[in-house]
Formats: structure tokens, sequence, C-alpha cells
């Protein structure tokens, strides 16, 4: 079960970009700029930023999501974004013996799809733990030999072990990461990644960052989402999923009970 949650953010994100953007057209000094920033002004101010796309005072901005529960095929999409910082559980460190995995929708509704997908992921759990014990007891040889004691020999074997049979492990084995984005990059993740056109499983997390961004500035956000969203139509030409009046609708909703 996909799992998001808001770790950190930017305290003030909204003053802290509109102070970043007033500074840009005035002589006074930083600490009056805020001292002068109202909540109305605050908001004023962004909603006129967001409007006429004066992104780059966003990146002043960050949040820092910890995200679990998702597949190793999702992180590889999320770390093609590459104007972020990532820290993902580590298959070369973690031992994988009895992994858990994410099962694609499509696949659980499919009563003889499901049967085969388990089948094989069985296989997997299995033989990876016996390729990963066969290398842990020859690595853990090796280092005693070298004079190490046995405490130590096994946990440098089983490192070493890890590492070749994480080759086994599948794009379902399931994985935990921790991404910080500033709001520029968010910006740009949510045109991408909320889209219906997206792979279903890394939409559900953009959404539920989304709506988690929301929260703590909701002006900030107010456009975000689709491109459709975004710009008031879709980029996708003849692949658009021909429903962008339903997507501008639940964004809308989404923003409106924010």
């Amino acid at each position: 079960m996909i799992k998001v949650t808001l770790l950190e953010h930017t305290p003030e994100p909204e003053k802290l970009a509109a102070t970043a953007a007033k500074l840009c057209y005035s002589g006074s000094d930083i600490n009056s700029l805020r001292d002068g920033l109202s909540a109305e002004k605050i908001k004023d101010f962004i909603n006129m930023l967001v409007s006429v796309g004066h992104e780059s005072v966003m990146e002043h901005v960050s949040f820092t999501f910890g995200i679990e529960g998702i597949s190793r095929a999702c992180s590889h999409q999320l770390v093609r974004h590459r104007i972020a910082s990532y820290s993902q559980k580590s298959q070369r460190y973690v031992n994988e013996n009895g992994f858990e995995f994410v099962t694609p929708p499509a696949i659980e509704e499919l009563p003889e799809a499901k049967q085969e997908y388990d089948s094989v992921i069985r296989t997997i759990t299995e033989s990876y733990a016996k390729i990963a014990d066969m290398l842990t007891e020859k690595h853990k040889a090796d280092f005693m030999a070298q004079g190490l004691d046995e405490k130590s020999a096994s946990s440098k074997a089983r490192k070493l072990a890890n590492e070749d049979a994480r080759f086994l492990l599948p794009n379902a084995c399931e994985t935990k990461i921790i991404v910080t984005m500033n709001v520029r990059s968010l910006f740009n993740f949510f045109r991408h990644r909320c889209c219906n056109r997206a792979q279903w499983e890394i939409r559900e997390v953009a959404v539920e960052m989304l709506r988690l961004c929301l929260e703590v500035a909701p002006n900030i956000f107010s456009h975000a989402g689709p491109s459709c969203v975004d710009t008031g139509k879709c980029p996708e030409g003849n692949m658009s999923c021909g429903k962008m009046h339903d997507v501008v609708d639940y964004f809308s909703s989404m923003k409106n009970n924010h």
C-alpha cells in the first residue's frame, strides 16, 4: 500500500517566496520587506506570481516527502526528475529475503494473471534466498581464510552476497525513498506525473504529494497539477486521455477543499 508522508518543508513557504519576489523590485532591506507582508498581501503576491509564471523565486522553498510501498519500477521513474535529492533503501546493504512486492491493479483483478504473477514472485523469492545463502557461505569462508573472526566475516559476507543476489529482484520489489524537491521542480513533476497518461503508481504518488503541498501552501499550488490544469490545454495531441474536463474538475475540487 502506497504511503506518502510530508516529513519537512521550508517554514512559512509562501512568505519566503513573496519576500524573494518583492526583493527583486524593491530597494528596501530584507527584514523590512518581511515585516510589511501581511497574510493578505502574501496571498495576493503569491497569486500574482503563480498567474504570471514567475517560478524562479519558488526555488527557495522545498518539501521533503517519505514515500513507502512503491515498486522499484515506480522509483526508477521518480528519480528521472533530476532537480531533487533522493535517499532510497539499498538492495546492496538490506537483505531482501521475503521481500514485499507491488501487484498492479490490472493483474490483481484477473485471477489467472494474479496466479501466474504470484507464482513467479515465489520462485524469485526462493531463488534469491538460496543464492544469497550460497554466496554468503562462500564469502564467509574466504574472509575467515584471510584471518577475520567469524562475526566480522559473516557480516561482510552477507553484504557481498546481497550485492550479487539482488540481480534477481524484479521491478515489483517494494522500496522506500525520501525525496526533497523545490517548488519549481514540484510544478514540473506534477505537470508530468499527475497526468492521466502517467503510469498508475507514480500518478498516485504525485497526486498525494500535491494534496499534502496544498495543505501547507494552497496559494503557491493553486495552479499546480497536470498540464491541462496548469495551462488549460493538453500537450499530448493524439495521445491525449480525452478526459481533460474531468481531470480539471478533479483537481479543482481537490484545491477547493484547502
